[in-house]
């Protein structure tokens, strides 16, 4: 019944009078909500005045994955923008895909139909599969709402039960949050349902459905991907897969498989940049004693295994074996990580930071840790920051001692002070 009422709810934010309602709520503020629902109570009936204040909450939410342009003309569950593909991200991958010559997308737990819009915007007909009938209407919505249902077909069914053989590629999103069967037949609306609760999961085979079908769907087509927990242990990883872990803006999202591309290849793509960085099979870096700066590998490389080939880069090593830190004694420009000046090495202690800090006026600190226990927040708490300058510290290890290292971004052409 439940169901059904949700069904009844979202069809009514397509009608005239549920497009003018979200139409007027677009930049409303939440925290007036209360006043406004009670205004719009008097002049609406009271069902779609809930219905669309929490499709204007969702749209809020939703503009920073897809931009503001599109995300307050697409519709939402609360699941589906949680669990939606970036626009970014999915665009970039339906590059590839088109790179690679697919027209057609079988694309399987479809959820709200992220992944479908960003294929068809780069002219791939996509088969849109979700088996919860609510996130399969919402996905038929943004279609039509972007234009694109010459391209997109959305059909709520379960992905077991799809044959895959027309379509050049297909491409699936496992379900990864708890609260759901672990079964096939429900995989889609652990998508986009908005009913599920629970937190990440971390074993592929609890996955809905789990890695291993989406593998075996995966290998019956000419090409596929397989988007992943970007924590999936590399052993996992099939032979004839590619692995690459995606990064936007710093931070990573997610991982793919790709078959019929690079069997066996590790890859780190950075967005918005583009840029890749493909492994060599290099053995760890050595470790060294610290250098005039200190980089950070983008956590798409760590995650890939690939800050062997960054520190090759940039004639670097270690700080630490069990580190992701790599320093050197040039500044050498790279995609792949952010450089630091190094000002100062000292052994862990935090009475002498202090000291340090107000020594410097430092009012402003930025704190990273690799193989610390110290929490950031807690460390500017107990540092009683003033003054007007700035710095980044380091908790970290150096050669398998506690160490802080001070610095500050770099910048070519800059001499020591």
């Amino acid at each position: 019944m439940g169901q059904v009422t949700d069904l009844a709810a979202f069809h009514s934010l397509l009608t005239p009078e549920g497009q003018d309602l979200l139409a007027a709520l677009r930049d409303y503020d939440p925290a007036q909500e209360l006043a406004v629902a009670s205004r719009l109570r008097r002049e609406h009936p009271a069902e779609l005045v809930t219905a669309a204040l929490a499709q204007a909450r969702l749209r809020q939410r939703a503009a920073a994955k897809f931009g503001p342009e599109d995300a307050y003309r697409m519709y939402f569950t609360p699941h589906g923008v949680e669990q939606s593909t970036r626009a970014t991200v999915g665009a970039y991958r339906a590059g590839r895909l088109r790179a690679l010559g697919v027209r057609s997308v079988a694309d399987l737990c479809s959820g709200i139909g992220g992944d479908a819009l960003a294929l068809a915007r780069a002219g791939i007909r996509v088969l849109a599969v979700d088996r919860d009938p609510l996130t399969a209407e919402a996905a038929r919505a943004n279609a039509a709402a972007l234009g694109l249902t010459d391209l997109i077909e959305v059909r709520c069914a379960d992905v077991t039960e799809i044959d895959t053989s027309p379509y050049d590629a297909v491409f699936v999103d496992p379900a990864r949050r708890g609260g759901h069967s672990r079964g096939a037949a429900r995989s889609a609306s652990s998508r986009g349902g908005g009913r599920a609760t629970g937190g990440r999961i971390f074993d592929p085979e609890a996955y809905s459905p789990p890695l291993s079908w989406a593998i075996e769907a995966a290998r019956s087509a000419p090409h596929a991907a397989l988007k992943i927990a970007p924590g999936i242990p590399h052993e996992t990883v099939p032979e004839e897969a590619e692995a690459e872990w995606i990064s936007d803006g710093g931070d990573v999202k997610e991982a793919v498989l790709w078959f019929g591309t690079a069997p066996g290849a590790r890859r780190a793509t950075l967005l918005p940049s583009g840029a890749s960085l493909t492994g060599r099979g290099l053995p760890d870096p050595q470790v060294r004693k610290v250098g005039r700066y200190l980089y950070e590998p983008d956590g798409a490389v760590i995650r890939a295994h690939l800050v062997a080939e960054v520190a090759e880069e940039l004639d670097g090593g270690l700080v630490d074996e069990t580190i992701a830190y790599v320093t050197a004694d040039e500044l050498r420009p790279t995609p792949y990580a952010t450089a630091y000046e190094i000002t100062d090495e000292l052994p862990f202690n935090l009475k002498k930071l202090k000291a340090l800090l107000r020594e410097r006026e430092i009012g402003t600190l930025t704190v990273k840790k690799r193989g610390s226990a110290v929490e950031p927040e807690e460390l500017r708490r107990k540092m009683k920051l003033k003054g007007r300058n700035a710095t980044t510290v380091f908790l970290t290890r150096v050669a398998g001692a506690p160490t802080m290292l001070l610095g500050r971004p770099a910048q070519a052409g800059r001499d020591r002070p």
